[in-house]
This record gives structure tokens, C-alpha cells and sequence, in this order.
């Protein structure tokens, strides 16, 4: 998806500041914002992009993502895909990660686990409390992202190995 060159001009994926801080608190108050604001972060990180999940809240520590249980998420049992729910908890936990960071830092994933506690069938939401660095030194945190059903019963549990840092001096 090419994103809109208003969006392109306002919102800079690789400079200074906070692209995805920034982006959400432009966008998601605006009509079809968080919509918009998702397939943003599907075109910065082009794998996460193909669950097509949507960001429904975010804040400094805080994220919940949703995804919909469809055909090209599911595995030949009928329900979501393993790989499409660690690719869920990748959006989930890097998106409250990446808000609550100071401008000057950036992050990897250095690691994931995951248990994978029942079918996951229906909607999925995700949700993350995380830490919220006070500083761009270097530090592993780690970010735990919770996947329920729409009953409310845990599916999937993640764990990420989030590693932070400065960002390169230009």
C-alpha cells in the first residue's frame, strides 16, 4: 500500500522524534484514523502488514490490537495460524514498546516465546502492559503480550526480549 503523501510529509518513518507516537496521537481521533494509522505500521514493517490486524489503543505502556479470524490467517485446523499470532504479539508488543520509548531510541526484538494455550478462533485481541523506558540506554526489557477470544479466555501468551538503545548519531 502506498501510503498518502500527507501522511509520507507529516510522519517521517526514520528521522528524528517518535514515528509511531507521533503518528498515532495525529491519527487516531481523526475519522478512519486508527485504520489508517495501522496499515501505516503495516507498510513501515511490510510483514507485519499481512494479518491486517487493527491498533485500537495506545498509550505510553499500554497497547491492544485486534486481529480477525479469516481464511488467510487460519491453519488447516480452522482456527488462527501460530505463526499469525506470534505476528500478532510482535505488532502488539512493539507498538506500546515504540510509543512509550524517548526520542532517541530505537529497539529490536532480540528474542520471543510463546505458549500457545487453546485455539484461537473468532476475534483475537492483544493487549501489553509494558515498561516505559525513562532513557535511550542501552537495556533488555522484557514486554508480555496477553491474546484472548472474544470470551475473555487466554489463547496465546508472549513474551518478547525487547532490547533498546540509542539511535545512531547522524
Amino acid at each position: 500500500m502506498n501510503l498518502p503523501s500527507v501522511v509520507r510529509d507529516l510522519i517521517p518513518i526514520n528521522g528524528r522524534g517518535n514515528f509511531v507516537r507521533d503518528a498515532w496521537d495525529r491519527m487516531q481521533a481523526l475519522p478512519g484514523g486508527k485504520r489508517l494509522f495501522s496499515r501505516t505500521i503495516g507498510t513501515a514493517a511490510p510483514y507485519t502488514g499481512t494479518i491486517d490486524a487493527q491498533i485500537v489503543e495506545l498509550r505510553s505502556g499500554y497497547s491492544r490490537v485486534q486481529l480477525k479470524d479469516r481464511r488467510k490467517v487460519r491453519n488447516h485446523l480452522q482456527c488462527v495460524h501460530a505463526i499469525a499470532l506470534a505476528n500478532l504479539a510482535e505488532l502488539c508488543g512493539n507498538v506500546a514498546m515504540a510509543y512509550s520509548m524517548p526520542d532517541d531510541a530505537r529497539f529490536i526484538v532480540a528474542g520471543m516465546s510463546m505458549e500457545y494455550l487453546k485455539k484461537a478462533r473468532g476475534l483475537i485481541t492483544a493487549e501489553c502492559h509494558c515498561p516505559v523506558p525513562d532513557t535511550s540506554e542501552r537495556c533488555e526489557y522484557e514486554v508480555v503480550v496477553i491474546m484472548s477470544n472474544e470470551a475473555g479466555e487466554e489463547v496465546t501468551r508472549a513474551t518478547l526480549r525487547t532490547l533498546i538503545g540509542p539511535k545512531p548519531v547522524n
